[in-house]
């Protein structure tokens, strides 16, 4: 037997009684301590059998608890070594097969190795026998672990107070230590610490430590459960009172002078709202029930919020409009440079409420590319009229929620932008502007688009119904003004309520006037240039349109011309500096500058070709940021009898060759083609920049002329450019863009331009400068345009059929 050198316990044990190896018994959630009588129940085979074994040989068991209490088959490295020696004093076999041990703790003990007993946990046990010295520090901490455990066992109340005498009772000091221990309501690694420890001391010290914790824990327990019982109280007490007065005001009536002040205040705003008198009824309604409603219930802040929208949503607070054309006129113009037609509507919609005073129906729609000004010209119109200006974005809204509010019954619900906005403006008249309108979606949370139909129908927004306040809340003396990019992708009952602004893209000497008078002005002020003789010359502002921004609107112009006004002012900086403060600095932004500052041209625009080429055309496209010119190349080879079409086309192109091809096949005659051209061959279409998705049906009449030129093997004038849809018996239908595309061909360099002759009549809404040095020519089928074309298809005929006037139209 191995031993410590240490004295003989104090007790009647005989340590040589005790044999060398013994069984081990793993706990799950039991740490046992010696002196301890303790029932442990055994389920575990290899326990039962540790057990059975303990108890037909020497009735001792060495007792050790799991790392883990989660692990059903415990390993070696699973428990702890450091254990209690046991004896067993009664087995009990229960009926459902496992075994209730009444164990009495003997003494300490650590494994020093385990056996190769494969029936149950066997080890060799050395046995630790705690020192006992007489000494005064060992009765002062006995005694200080005493006041401890008393403290511990008065604060925690699920330790009997029976505790304290039956430790008062115990005389040796070791087995004062392992009571102490035993009675502490803590985990198994912290217990297990105690019996990692081998000297008296040591395990007294760290019992007091444990100790001192826990009645820090236990006091703040303590504090905290007298708050909460305080904070119980008083709502108990507040409750109470609060129904006394309820119950009171019941008996004394709804009588103004038993109000309080807070609900007299609330009663007075509903008043001075001037509500319909129906609206006014309910919010009268809704305060009668708030006020026998306890503040604490959550239903009492439900019907606080609803009333304060109610009140503070305008009933009847109008501005006055101004009216003045001159006056509209006028902030228009400052405000915007071109836009003629928006402007134009705006003053009739003025010049009428001069007359009727009251109008509906006015609901208008700016469409057009970003940075052309929708959003800009919206709040100038407000500005112009002398209405409040509210803006919605509707940009990625998918809940009809939105539009139309949420219903009281969900917590945290609220009123739609629509009602919100309406509080924001604080008037029933203001401009709303309701942005980026064709960005709306729908999903499983209903359609937003289907919501603003109300809100924009002048026959139905007279009595709005927004779910939170569930009243008819009257919009028509709202203006409402809609912006959207693409028209298309706007609903078509929404295109039918709204009148339809088309914004197009500013040519080329708009976006210089814009910069001269708006854009720089405003970039030299924010940039602290104003103060200095700073000057952009035209050919500077030329260049960063045309090399630098490439956009239908302006925004990236304001953006390249605030880039060259920092650069400008850190270049003024540094001349300050060198000629003195009191020294003129001027300072000139030359062509050449630009370069400078913004290094090198970012953009160019695509220029027609200089000589005539076989299979090759160009076709005028329409883009988001303005219009370009198109390259169609198409050639002919031998092999499989097909069609190729590449230039990362889309479907509705893919459709447009597929028809030019069958039209060419089926007039192959009458065309001068050879009868079976197509047999045998491959014809390859390609639109270069590859890059760049293109599609729509606009390009049909530019493909057909050049798969012609490539089967025909003779070239395509170069300084002609076309557009138009076609259709299998040969017609040319209306496109859209016009403007955008003849732009385009003026900056490309193009002398002739063909267009559907359902296009004729938008002409006169195309400002002369986009038609200047053009001759356009409407053509109605695509027969008509292959004299135009090429120069040897039209000898035969008389020229003197053929009408053409330069910067007018062409018709034939």
């Amino acid at each position: 037997m191995s031993k410590s050198k240490m004295e003989m316990p104090k007790n009647d044990l005989v340590v040589d009684n005790i044999p060398k190896i013994l069984p081990v018994l793993p706990l799950r959630d039991t740490v046992i301590f010696p002196y301890m009588i303790f029932p442990v129940l055994v389920g575990r085979e290899q326990s039962i059998r540790a057990a059975n074994f303990a108890l037909d040989n020497s009735k001792y068991i060495f007792l050790t608890a799991q790392k883990n209490p989660q692990i059903d088959e415990p390993t070696p490295e699973d428990i702890y070594p450091e254990g209690t020696i046991a004896k067993i004093i009664q087995i009990l076999k229960l009926p459902n097969g496992l075994l209730k041990i009444l164990i009495d703790g003997v003494i300490q003990g650590k494994i020093i190795k385990f056996t190769d007993n494969k029936d149950f946990f066997e080890a060799e046990i050395n046995i630790i026998v705690p020192t006992i010295e007489d000494s005064r520090e060992l009765d002062a901490l006995i005694r200080h672990m005493g006041a401890k455990f008393k403290e511990y066992v008065s604060a925690n109340n699920s330790i009997p107070s029976e505790t304290i005498s039956a430790y008062e009772n115990i005389s040796e000091p070791d087995r004062k230590v392992f009571y102490v221990a035993a009675n502490i309501n803590q985990s198994i690694q912290v217990k297990q610490e105690i019996l990692k420890k081998f000297s008296l001391r040591e395990q007294i010290y760290e019992i007091i430590r444990i100790l001192s914790s826990e009645i820090d824990i236990l006091k703040i327990e303590k504090e905290i459960e007298n708050k909460v019982q305080e904070n119980i109280a008083k709502t108990q007490r507040k409750f109470i009172i609060q129904e006394q007065i309820r119950i009171l005001q019941e008996e004394l009536g709804e009588d103004e002078d038993v109000i309080s002040p807070e609900f007299k205040k609330l009663h007075d705003k509903i008043k001075k709202a001037k509500m319909p008198k129906e609206v006014e009824e309910i919010a009268l309604e809704e305060l009668s029930k708030l006020r026998k409603t306890p503040p604490s219930s959550p239903e009492a802040t439900v019907i606080r919020n609803y009333l304060d929208w109610l009140v503070d949503v305008p009933w009847r607070k109008k501005t006055k409009d101004n009216l003045d054309i001159e006056n509209v006129k006028k902030i228009l113009d400052e405000d915007h440079y071109g836009l003629e037609k928006p402007k134009e509507r705006i003053v009739e919609h003025i010049a009428v409420l001069n007359l009727v005073k009251d109008i509906r129906g006015q609901i208008l729609c700016f469409v057009g590319p970003p940075g052309v000004g929708k959003t800009s010209l919206g709040k100038s119109i407000a500005r112009a009229i002398g209405r409040n200006f509210v803006r919605i974005s509707l940009g990625g809204i998918r809940d009809e929620a939105e539009i139309r509010g949420h219903r009281r019954t969900y917590i945290g619900s609220m009123p739609g932008k629509i009602i919100q906005s309406m509080k924001r403006a604080g008037t029933i008249n203001p401009v709303i502007l309701l942005d980026e309108i064709d960005k709306m979606s729908a999903d499983f949370r209903g359609d937003p688009s289907s919501a603003m139909l109300e809100v924009l129908d002048p026959e139905q927004n007279h009595s709005f119904n927004d779910h939170y306040l569930d009243v008819d809340y009257d919009l028509s003396q709202v203006m409402f003004i809609t912006t959207a990019n693409v028209r298309y992708n706007i609903p078509l009952p929404l295109q039918d309520r709204m009148e339809i602004i088309e914004l197009p893209g500013y040519l080329e000497y708009e976006k210089l006037e814009i910069a001269k008078r708006h854009i720089i002005p405003k970039q030299l002020k924010f940039h602290g240039l104003d103060k200095f003789d700073v000057q952009f010359e035209d050919d500077a502002i030329s260049k960063i349109i045309n090399e630098y921004t490439r956009e239908a609107g302006v925004r990236n112009l304001e953006r390249e011309i605030a880039s060259v006004c920092r650069k400008t002012a850190k270049e003024i900086v540094l001349l300050k500096k060198k000629k003195g403060r009191k020294k003129k600095i001027s300072f000139k932004i030359t062509p050449e500058k630009i370069e400078e500052f913004l290094g090198v041209p970012r953009y160019r625009y695509k220029l027609a070709e200089a000589e005539p080429k076989i299979g090759s055309v160009t076709g005028l496209a329409w883009t988001s940021v303005g219009g370009d010119i198109l390259s169609v190349d198409a050639t002919i080879m031998d092999g499989a009898e097909k069609l190729t079409i590449t230039g990362q086309i889309g479907n509705v192109m893919k459709e447009s060759a597929q028809a030019a091809l069958s039209y060419l096949r089926s007039n192959a005659k009458e065309l001068g083609l050879p009868a079976n051209f197509h047999k045998g061959k491959e014809i390859h279409v390609h639109l270069p920049e590859g890059a760049i998705p293109k599609d729509g049906p606009s390009a049909g009449i530019t493909l057909a002329m050049a798969m012609y030129s490539a089967i025909k093997n003779i070239p395509a004038r170069s300084d002609i450019a076309m557009t138009g849809e076609i259709t299998l018996r040969g017609k040319v239908l209306a496109i859209g863009g016009l403007n955008e595309k003849l732009l385009a061909a003026r900056r490309a360099g193009i002398k002739k331009v063909l267009i559907p002759k359902e296009n004729e009549k938008d002409l006169s809404e195309i400002k002369k400068e986009a038609k200047e040095g053009l001759e356009i020519i409407p053509i109605q089928t695509i027969k008509e345009a292959f004299p135009y074309v090429f120069d040897t298809f039209g000898k035969k005929k008389s020229s003197a059929s053929k009408k053409s006037t330069k910067g007018k139209t062409k018709k034939k």
